[in-house]
């Protein structure tokens, strides 16, 4: 398969190496020194996309990969504010669009968990939970998508919780999410619900980039003869 790298930083170096482990080929590599070959003529040599780059650029690079009607896989946060804007254009023009908060085949397996432990605790209103998550400096969002995730997964479940913040909340409606910078670290995720009594806490820690890459790839290669929106939940059938 040949594949088009948006953004080459060292996740994009992660997901190149995973790829051509893989027998697949980078045809394209797009970074900030050449960010003005991001254009039809260019990605018409790739079969998929995967586009890694930050909140503010992310969105304009997925739309150029669906005008030129290459499928896209987008592992870039901070821009989902506008997934819907993306999703009718992908729909409405017979385009491949799959995002994620996380490629890790382990924190989607995580989500899963998370998902059936706040069920669990959604008739026990005395534990409260919190969410911590813990990244390296460079990461430009906060709190990480992954954790947005995980709120979101919460406060379907939870009926005394309506939204989250990013702080230790005063209030009981409030799901705290907590940023936390420092070198080095990949990325951890801690869902923990406390009570006076005791504490279940469930953890997810990544020890370098390469999982993330993995599913990346997994990704592309799974979308790369299909048509539709997707999720990581699709490429791993949960």
């Amino acid at each position: 398969m040949n594949i088009a790298l948006i953004g080459y930083g060292k996740m994009g170096r992660a997901i190149e190496e995973v790829a051509l482990e893989r027998q697949h080929r980078i045809v394209l590599k797009i970074d900030l020194d050449n960010k003005d070959e991001l254009d039809a003529a260019h990605l018409s040599k790739a079969d998929a996309a995967i586009e890694f780059t930050g909140p503010h650029t992310a969105f304009d690079n997925i739309m150029k990969c669906l005008e030129a009607g290459i499928p896209v896989v987008c592992g870039s946060t901070g821009w989902l504010d506008k997934l819907e804007l993306a999703s009718e254009y992908c729909q409405a023009h017979d385009g491949t669009l799959l995002c994620s908060s996380n490629f890790s085949i382990g924190v989607n397996i995580f989500f899963e968990i998370n998902k059936r432990l706040a069920t669990l605790m959604a008739g026990q209103p005395e534990y409260e939970p919190r969410i911590t998550e813990v990244h390296h400096t460079a990461k430009r969002d906060a709190p990480s998508g992954t954790a947005i995730t995980l709120a979101e997964q919460i406060i379907e479940r939870l009926p005394q919780k309506k939204c989250w913040v990013n702080e230790i909340p005063e209030e009981i409606e409030k799901l705290g999410i907590i940023s936390l910078r420092r070198d080095p670290e990949p990325g951890t995720h801690s869902v923990k619900y406390f009570s006076d009594i005791d504490d279940i806490e469930i953890i997810h820690t990544a020890h370098n980039r390469k999982g993330f890459a993995r599913g990346a790839v997994f990704a592309a290669e799974f979308i790369s003869n299909k048509k539709g929106i997707f999720t990581m939940q699709n490429v791993l059938s949960l």
